[in-house]
């Protein structure tokens, strides 16, 4: 694999020949030949850093009540915990509830003086001076969701000035309360505004998957969110995880399917359905927006966010989403390439009772007869290292496995 390095982040140019053989065994779906997705790169207007998308987000367990000591504090405690050092580099205000309703006698964006008395710009420099970025948000309509809030709808020029100067890394750009215009002409006046600022802004598009964002989203933001908001619930991450399944090959190193936010750590599931839930999102290579309290964060929950084995798959720098390759009666295997050759594969159990998945080498872009390092990322021991024509795996009900596979 051959990569070129922008200011920020290396980029995948062009692949070997093993590569390019193993990504044509995963068929037509993925399109991403050296040429492809070197046009890809040149096309696209780059946003924000290819690969980042590790970071945390504050709605899911804090809503409306998110303030400055908590961003701050938040910040303070991705560094203390480790988390930023596995790239959990972002702290986002987003989504909602930042801004006064009305804004300045000039147009402008007001923080809100109850919960930001310090103003974006010097909780940004805060943040920034944690080595980390912030992240805001807005709408592409005339109120934010909550309606406590101007949207940007008719202020995009206006309102991507105000987020350079403040020294904004990243916007959440929702959906609510519009003019009725189509989204993609919404979403492209923002887009066009960031690229004029002169800083780079990671751009979210959040338009719930209503019109098949992933269709023509890759041409104006960095994410597009593919389904409808997520739940701390289990019937919420396997409904969204098929959703976001179908527009795989939309995706690729700087533009991601967005199946929204993590809910590990906010206690509506089992420790096994959070593994399952981030092993997943890793395999789509999802962004991996935190959303839970880090700042008390069970060891438990530490241990899924910060497995660095499992956080490689999703940076992986191929940038090509795994996919539900079989599902029969709640039992399923995934799986997608990844550079240097390797494979990652997921045996996820939906099902009720403890069952064995088997998995043969063809069904994942293998040689039968090849022999497999087959190592376990969650177990961090290797398997085999010498495993030929498939393999077998026994997982508890709402769990799942997650290997790499290395063949030699």
């Amino acid at each position: 694999m051959t990569i070129i390095t922008t200011t920020t982040t290396p980029i995948v140019t062009s692949f070997s020949p093993m590569e390019s053989v193993a990504l044509l065994q995963w068929g037509s779906n993925y399109l991403f030949s050296s040429s492809v997705l070197y046009q890809i790169i040149q096309d696209k207007p780059i946003l924000g850093e290819i690969m980042d998308k590790c970071r945390w987000n504050s709605w899911n367990h804090f809503q409306c009540e998110v303030n400055e000591g908590t961003v701050k504090s938040t910040a303070d405690a991705l560094v203390s915990t480790g988390l930023a050092a596995l790239g959990y580099k972002y702290v986002n205000i987003a989504d909602d509830c930042w801004a006064e309703y009305n804004r300045d006698r000039n147009g402008n964006l007001v923080a809100k003086a109850s919960s930001f008395p310090s103003g974006i710009k010097t909780l940004a420099d805060y943040v920034h001076s944690k080595g980390l970025k912030l992240g805001v948000y807005s709408d592409a309509g005339y109120t934010t969701c909550s309606k406590t809030m101007p949207g940007s709808l008719g202020h995009e020029v206006q309102d991507a000035r105000t987020f350079a100067a403040w020294g904004v890394d990243y916007l959440k750009y929702d959906n609510c309360y519009n003019d009725g215009s189509k989204p993609y002409d919404r979403y492209a006046r923002m887009s066009y505004a960031l690229r004029k600022v002169g800083r780079p802004i990671l751009y979210s598009i959040c338009e719930w998957g209503q019109e098949n964002p992933a269709k023509w989203a890759g041409s104006l933001g960095n994410s597009w969110r593919t389904t409808t908001d997520i739940q701390d619930k289990w019937d919420s991450i396997t409904s969204l995880a098929d959703e976001n399944n179908v527009w795989g090959r939309f995706a690729g190193p700087g533009r991601w399917n967005d199946p929204d936010m993590l809910e590990v750590g906010n206690g509506g599931m089992s420790l096994e359905e959070y593994r399952s839930h981030f092993s997943i999102w890793a395999l789509m290579k999802a962004p991996l927006l935190i959303g839970c309290d880090v700042r008390s964060a069970s060891i438990d929950t530490l241990r899924i966010l910060k497995n660095k084995e499992v956080i490689d798959v999703n940076q992986d720098l191929l940038g090509v989403q795994g996919r539900k390759i079989r599902s029969q009666a709640g039992l399923e295997v995934w799986a997608g390439p990844l550079s240097r050759s390797r494979v990652v594969l997921v045996l996820w159990n939906r099902s009720l009772s403890r069952k064995p998945i088997t998995v043969g080498w063809r069904e994942i872009g293998i040689l039968p007869a090849k022999h497999v390092i087959v190592r376990d990322l969650w177990m961090h021991s290797y398997v085999s290292k010498n495993l030929r024509f498939r393999m077998t795996a026994y997982v508890d009900p709402h769990a799942c496995k997650m290997y790499i596979l290395t063949p030699v």
